[in-house]
């Protein structure tokens, strides 16, 4: 892991204080979840959705990325996805790259390019804009992590899921074109990093 994003990961930690007593419970949940498959030594399929899998979700598959490598818990494979399909959005790829990742593509010029996060010499994910049942993520023994109240609402069944948990965000694109644009991003992207380390720190 690269040590601009080490240095924010323990930025973030010392954030869980601020973390309201009943969310995290919610978290707790997820972190349940992830133990006992970790002590079953089976994989851990994440996949985060949100409507237009354009930002939000894209956060939490990278921030939850990130907090498996920090906390060291392996066989942890992230998803996200949405009820429909659009684009990595390029002000949520702005906020990446602010926050120290290096975020490229070979063919950045298609409608919903494949983004490749990385945050260390052998730590990557891969993002690009999908609905939730797209083959490339897992279509069971998964726990789908809901990042926006619109899926929430619209989306009552995910086929395959094993856990399904509401950690909705404010959507970051209220503020797009605005002064307050780029600092919404990181701001979004920390609140949800934050919630992610905690999740992972309760790992045994």
């Amino acid at each position: 892991m690269v040590q601009k994003i080490r240095n924010l990961a323990k930025k973030l930690i010392r954030r869980f204080r601020y973390i309201p007593a009943e969310r995290k419970v919610v978290l707790s949940k997820i972190a349940d979840y992830i133990q006992k498959k970790y002590d079953q030594n089976a994989p851990v399929h994440l996949i985060f959705i949100c409507t237009h899998n354009s930002r939000r979700s894209h956060f939490g598959q990278i921030a939850a990325a990130v907090a498996a490598e920090y906390y060291a818990i392996d066989q942890v494979k992230v998803y996200s996805g949405g009820t429909e399909a659009t684009a990595l959005h390029p002000n949520a790829i702005s906020a990446l790259r602010e926050l120290g990742f290096l975020v490229f593509s070979e063919n950045e010029s298609v409608a919903n390019p494949v983004w490749t996060v990385q945050f260390g010499a052998e730590s990557q994910t891969s993002c690009f804009s999908k609905t939730y049942d797209h083959p490339a993520n897992p279509s069971k023994s998964f726990a789908a992590i809901m990042t926006c109240s619109d899926a929430e609402e619209n989306c009552p069944f995910v086929p395959g899921t094993e856990l399904r948990v509401s950690t909705t965000y404010e959507d970051p694109k209220k503020s797009d074109g605005t002064p307050a644009q780029n600092e919404t991003y990181r701001e979004r992207f920390e609140q949800i990093a934050t919630e992610m380390l905690y999740v992972f720190s309760l790992i045994k």
